[in-house]
């Protein structure tokens, strides 16, 4: 059964990203669904990660209004951020912490975990008024109507005039819309757990540079933290197989007892490292989102970051077009989009890149290069300033409306037919 052009926006896959951008879309007034997969987005399940959220995402979450006192209860103001060097290379970089208050602010951001904030986006989603499929996207095809028909595994079909792509790594929608991807494999495995400690965190994540990756504990409350370690396979095969005091200790050796002593970990979780990006972040009436566009190592806390920017200038484009009556799926969205999310990603995915592989490698000058922009951080107030501002709290105009720090750039944008000369003057990425 086919539904036509029965809505305004279809978005495919229900992670944080693709949640994010379908409550934001309900809100602006558009009739949306979203194709669930086989995941049940509103059931909690065990995840050993936390996402840190840094301010312009928490923008977003207090938007949509749902960092509410159950919520932060759960979750970890940021108020440090902690670089060691624990590389022991010939080239070492000084220890460096940024602070909030150097800038002005409370906090960086709030540690979440993901396996609380997810079912909250969904809950949300549904509080807008967005239609909930349950079913798994195949593939996509054209249609002569100027609109997108999203095939479903059980058969069905639904349309829209425009998709938005927020179905993972493997996205069968982009797939089957032929984007090409660049990717990189690391020599790399990441493992995730939970854990407590004697010694107070100090609302301070640690990020300790390895030969082998970062090894970074980020604060949780009452004395607990979460832990991401990338390493080698091999490495990462014998830290998975360890009973959990011996990986207690593990930890508490690999964090040279800062935290005291350590346990209470739960079951470590791992993940292969790689690199991920289209060439292309919309065209032809897809919009890709989160790791449907891109996939990052958890290093510098940017991946959900970054994801929830692109749901952000998603809905917030595809909302616009609707308000002043144009084609929400129109080649002028897709490049705007396209344009203003190549800015951010792949800059951000450079650095990463070379943080990371300056850690793996043998060779002295990427290394020295890597100690020098640390030590620069540590010594000069203007670098470690900018590292603040724009590595942990982006902003300006090419930044979605509702995670500017003006709080009048938040403002919806309102249409045409309420107040012309005002729709003309609100902060706007239409072009």
């Amino acid at each position: 059964m086919a539904h036509g052009g029965d809505f305004d926006v279809i978005v495919s896959g229900a992670g944080p990203a693709g949640l994010a951008a379908a409550a934001l879309c309900a809100e602006a007034g558009l009739k949306t669904a979203i194709v669930t997969g086989p995941v049940d987005p509103f059931e909690k399940r065990h995840d050993p990660r936390t996402i840190a959220l840094m301010r312009p995402s928490m923008r977003l979450l207090e938007h949509l209004a749902l960092f509410d006192e159950s919520l932060k209860a759960l979750s970890n103001p940021l108020r440090k951020l902690r670089l060691v060097d624990d590389t022991g290379g010939l080239f070492s970089a000084p220890e460096t912490v940024f602070d909030a208050r150097d800038a002005g602010w409370e906090a960086f951001g709030w540690n979440i975990p993901l396996e609380d904030l997810h079912p909250a986006f969904a809950r949300k989603a549904k509080e807008l008024g967005v239609v909930f499929i349950r079913d798994s996207a195949s593939g996509i095809a054209p249609d002569r109507r100027r609109l997108v028909r999203l095939q479903l595994a059980s058969g069905d079909e639904v349309a829209a005039p425009v998709v938005i792509a927020a179905d993972g790594r493997a996205s069968p929608v982009r797939e089957s819309a032929g984007f090409h991807m660049l990717q990189h494999d690391y020599d790399q495995v990441a493992v995730g757990c939970f854990f407590s400690h004697s010694a107070d965190h100090e609302d301070m994540s640690t990020e300790y540079h390895k030969p082998d990756g970062p090894f970074t504990t980020v604060p949780m409350p009452q004395r607990r933290s979460s832990l991401v370690w990338m390493m080698r396979p091999a490495a990462a095969k014998e830290v998975m197989a360890l009973p959990a005091d011996e990986l207690a200790r593990r930890i508490q050796v690999e964090s040279h007892g800062d935290l005291g002593r350590i346990g209470d970990v739960t079951a470590p979780q791992s993940f292969p490292m790689q690199t991920m990006t289209a060439q292309d972040f919309a065209r032809e009436r897809i919009i890709l989102v989160g790791e449907a566009a891109h996939a990052v190592p958890p290093i510098g806390a940017q991946g959900l970051n970054m994801s929830l920017r692109d749901a952000a200038l998603a809905a917030e484009l595809i909302g616009d077009a609707h308000a002043f009556g144009d084609d929400p799926g129109s080649e002028e969205i897709c490049r705007t989009y396209d344009r203003l999310r190549r800015r951010d990603v792949f800059v951000r995915k450079a650095a990463i890149h070379l943080v990371n592989t300056a850690l793996l490698t043998d060779f002295p000058p990427l290394q020295a290069m890597r100690a020098g922009v640390i030590a620069a951080a540590a010594a000069l107030p203007w670098v470690r300033d900018i590292v603040m501002r724009q590595g942990l709290a982006p902003g300006g105009e090419s930044l979605p409306r509702i995670m500017r720090e003006d709080p009048a750039g938040a403002s919806p944008a309102p249409s045409a037919q309420e107040n012309p000369a005002m729709a003309e003057s609100a902060p706007s990425h239409r072009t």
